[in-house]
């Protein structure tokens, strides 16, 4: 079991969410195996910046951004399901295609602009 922390971005985003969509939301990163981690599917991705890997898990209306930090899940971002990020994932782009965009620099920019 891991431990979960939130950046002020992601604590911000919970904090506008009702009581029962925050717990909905925390318990879907809670429940992460090691095992989870490793057989990235359709509701867990993995990603690849600057040689650190993220994921991006799809929890209902919302895609949390998070790295792994020992037995720590550190959550970067969250967003809704109509954001940037969420548009490349939902297409179902091609890995090539899917893995240009997300090493394309206003692609990082933007997601790190909404942790400031």
């Amino acid at each position: 079991m891991y431990q979960v922390t939130f950046s002020d971005q992601s604590m911000g985003e919970l904090n506008k969410l009702d009581t029962l969509s925050q717990m909905d939301l925390v318990e879907s990163i809670t429940q992460l195996t090691p095992d989870d981690l490793h057989d990235v599917g359709e509701e867990l991705g993995k990603i690849s910046r600057k040689g650190k890997t993220y994921y991006r898990l799809r929890a209902g209306e919302y895609r949390i951004y998070f790295e792994v930090k020992e037995d720590i899940l550190f959550t970067h971002v969250i967003l809704d399901k109509n954001s940037m990020a969420d548009f490349i994932f939902r297409t179902k782009l091609p890995f090539k295609e899917e893995q240009a965009i997300e090493q394309h620099q206003s692609f990082w920019q933007y997601l790190e602009s909404l942790m400031k």
